[in-house]
C-alpha cells in the first residue's frame, strides 16, 4: 500500500499545503520505511512527533482555557486527557483516512500496522508537528487550526469515545443490568486479524465494533453503544 495515495490527496483533506514536502513525508515515514531505504534516507516521523504532540497539548490546553470559563484545572485536565489519548487521537485520524498515507517497511505492513492505535495516533502527532514548522511565524496558529477542526470539533462525541468501556460500564452497573462482550467475527490472516465484537446488556446484542485488536473492537463497540444510549434519552 505504500505510495499508492499521493500527499496531495491528504493535503486536501487537512486543509492545508506543504511547502516543504519533505516535511509531511517525514511525518508519515514509519522507522520501518525510513530503514529499508538504501539512498536518499531522511528523517522518520518521530522527532517530529515529539513537536506534534507538544503542540497538540499547547493547542487543546488554550482552547479549554478560553473557551471554558466554568470548568476548573481538574475538569480542563480530564478533559483534555480525553481529547489526547492514544485511541481519540487514532479515531480522530479515521476522518482524513490517514492510515492510507502511512509508509512502513515491508514487515510492519504485512503486519497490518497502518491500523494500529499506536503508529496511527503517533503519525498524527507528527503531522501536526510538520504543519507547525512547515508554516513559519503562523506555525502555532495554523497548527491550531488543524487541531480545532480535527480534535476538538465534536468534543463532545469524542470524551464520549474516550475510555468507553468504562463509562459503558458504569452505566449498566447503576440501571443493575448486565454487561458483557463476545466475539462474533475474526478474518484476515495470522498477522493481520481483524476483530467484531458485540456489545450485549442482559445477553441481548446493543452494538458492535470492528478493530485490529479485540480490546479496540470492544472500546468501538461500547461507544456505539453509549451513543445509542444517548440517543434514546
Amino acid at each position: 500500500m505504500n505510495n499508492q495515495y499521493p500527499v496531495s490527496d491528504l493535503e486536501k483533506k487537512i486543509g492545508y499545503t506543504f511547502k516543504d514536502k519533505s516535511l509531511l513525508k517525514s511525518a508519515l515515514s514509519h522507522s520501518s520505511y525510513v530503514n529499508e531505504l538504501t539512498v536518499n534516507k531522511y528523517p522518520d516521523y518521530q522527532r517530529l512527533e515529539f513537536l506534534g504532540d507538544a503542540v497538540l497539548e499547547l493547542s487543546v490546553s488554550d482552547f479549554l482555557y478560553n473557551n471554558h470559563s466554568e470548568m476548573d484545572e481538574g475538569a480542563m485536565t480530564q478533559l483534555r486527557a480525553a481529547l489526547v489519548c492514544e485511541p481519540t487521537l487514532a479515531f480522530c485520524a479515521q476522518e482524513i483516512s490517514l492510515s492510507d498515507f502511512i509508509l512502513l517497511g515491508k514487515g510492519e505492513d504485512a503486519q497490518g500496522s497502518r491500523y494500529h492505535d499506536s503508529i496511527v495516533s503517533d503519525i498524527f502527532e507528527a503531522v501536526i508537528g510538520a504543519i507547525y514548522l512547515d508554516a513559519g511565524d503562523d506555525g502555532f496558529e495554523t497548527a491550531a487550526n488543524f487541531v480545532n477542526r480535527f480534535v476538538i470539533t465534536d468534543m463532545e462525541k469524542k470524551r464520549l469515545f474516550y475510555d468507553a468501556k468504562s463509562n459503558l460500564q458504569n452505566r449498566i452497573q447503576k440501571r443493575g443490568d448486565k454487561l458483557s462482550y463476545v466475539l462474533v467475527a475474526e478474518s484476515g490472516p495470522e498477522h493481520n486479524r481483524s476483530f467484531t465484537v458485540a456489545a450485549m446488556i442482559n445477553d441481548k446484542k446493543v452494538s458492535q465494533g470492528t478493530g485490529s485488536s479485540k480490546k479496540s473492537a470492544e472500546q468501538r463497540a461500547a461507544y456505539e453503544a453509549l451513543v445509542k444510549l444517548e440517543a434514546a434519552k
